[in-house]
């Protein structure tokens, strides 16, 4: 059988239902799209029938190809491969950029998996690696994570809002609205009439159990509470639905805040349990990374999965998304570049973090990352200061493709170190 000698199986996956159908290697169709109903046995095994008919017809091995949708394409996966299948997966960008080989304007399940079948049947097509089950597990956890995250940080925008409108200059008494001991206070004291009406020695007492801090901290902030109630009777605008819904998103922010950390919990629980895997290892190396905690990294690990596949850092910008978008036809250039965002948006997120920890500078006027902090402060001499965050986030990969290739911790060293590192390195292979 020659590279491009099988059957193709394009599966078009829906939430309930998926279309089969199989062309032959030379792109002939076999039969009609066949419906497969994922909760129904004898669909399922019909649909192998017909595979395995094919397959003796013809004397060649059939090759199922699934369009990855959502989480939807995950048991056909496991079903067709425990049959004994060569299963892949293909990327949504890949079947959609080849949607007009028709010249009629057609989009249905059937024809899609008439397209899949076909397109599959190039020997050239890039398919998408499956993540091991931990791998998974995991990226699901760190993934309802960040929805749960998302979730607050609403109700947080929210509880802000309605603020600024009955209570404008409580947002300044504290450096977040979100410190426990705002929210404990606002939950008991929701509106300015409660606070100026309170007992000094109830709030005081609440903000020194909460905060952990002495009499004059306690004392400080009574008075900035107080001069913000009184200052919303001047400015405000008060509704009697505030300190109901006040106290329901510190709620909601609480009962989020709670979910995340069980989930953070289970992550290192699953983790702790294979410390020999290699993709454990892998977190722990990128923990060695400046701005690059643990759930930085587990994020990261998860997003990127089997780092073999990886030859060079541009592959990892470019799965990332952080390659430039490019415009060009005739003699036309575009110079208006955006990055592709196509790849992971988590991913994105945390090396955005990541760099903005790595240049920050503290109160002592101390940086984080000496050596990321002068490569950014040069690059803002020249480029607009979202370019150089781009240029330390490119940077940033750079590091990680490192780490993970030589299975290295992380150690700042200057340019000048790295070209005396090279150097040493090149005469002792000599």
């Amino acid at each position: 059988m020659t590279e491009n000698n099988y059957i193709s199986v394009g599966i078009d996956v829906g939430a309930d239902f998926s279309y089969m159908s199989i062309a032959l290697p030379n792109r002939t169709l076999v039969g009609k799209p066949f419906k497969i109903t994922h909760a129904n046995q004898n669909s399922l095994l019909t649909a192998l029938e017909r595979i395995r008919e094919t397959e003796k017809h013809n004397s060649l091995k059939a090759r199922v190809f699934l369009e990855s949708t959502g989480v939807y394409h995950y048991p056909l996966f496991r079903w067709f491969r425990n049959e004994g299948f060569d299963v892949a997966v293909i990327n949504p960008l890949i079947t959609s950029s080849s949607k007009n080989f028709n010249v009629r304007k057609v989009h249905n399940d059937k024809f899609d998996s008439k397209k899949l079948a076909l397109l599959a049947l190039n020997p050239e097509l890039k398919i998408s690696v499956i993540p091991s089950e931990l791998v998974l597990s995991i990226r699901n956890l760190v993934r309802e994570y960040y929805r749960l995250k998302d979730c607050q940080s609403a109700y947080v925008n929210k509880l802000t809002a309605a603020l600024k409108v009955s209570f404008p200059e409580y947002i300044g008494v504290f450096s977040k609205i979100t410190v426990k001991t705002s929210l404990s206070l606002l939950k008991r004291y929701p509106t300015p009439d409660a606070v100026l009406s309170a007992r000094k020695s109830t709030v005081i007492k609440i903000i020194k159990n909460e905060s952990c801090f002495g009499d004059k901290y306690a004392e400080e902030k009574y008075q900035k509470l107080i001069q913000a109630a009184e200052s919303a009777k001047i400015f405000s605008c008060p509704v009697s639905s505030d300190a109901i819904l006040i106290r329901s998103f510190i709620s909601f922010i609480k009962n989020y805040e709670k979910e995340m950390q069980q989930l953070l919990r289970t992550i290192r629980q699953i983790l702790d349990e294979h410390p020999e895997k290699t993709f454990v290892k892998q977190i722990q190396l990128l923990e060695s990374i400046k701005g690059c905690g643990f759930l930085s990294a587990v994020t990261l690990m998860c997003e990127i999965g089997d780092f073999s596949v990886f030859s060079s850092p541009k592959q990892l910008y470019a799965y990332f998304g952080l390659d430039p978008e490019v415009k060009q036809s005739g003699k036309f250039n575009g110079n208006d570049v955006k990055i592709s965002k196509r790849g992971s948006r988590l991913a994105r997120r945390v090396l955005h973090m990541m760099a903005v920890n790595n240049i920050a500078v503290s109160k002592n006027k101390v940086s984080k990352n000496p050596v990321m902090r002068s490569f950014y402060e040069k690059k803002c001499q020249s480029k607009p200061k979202m370019v150089a965050l781009g240029a330390v986030i490119h940077k940033l990969c750079n590091i990680i493709f490192a780490v993970l290739r030589d299975n290295k911790p992380f150690e700042i060293r200057t340019p000048e170190q790295h070209c005396s590192v090279y150097l040493t390195t090149q005469k002792s292979a000599a």
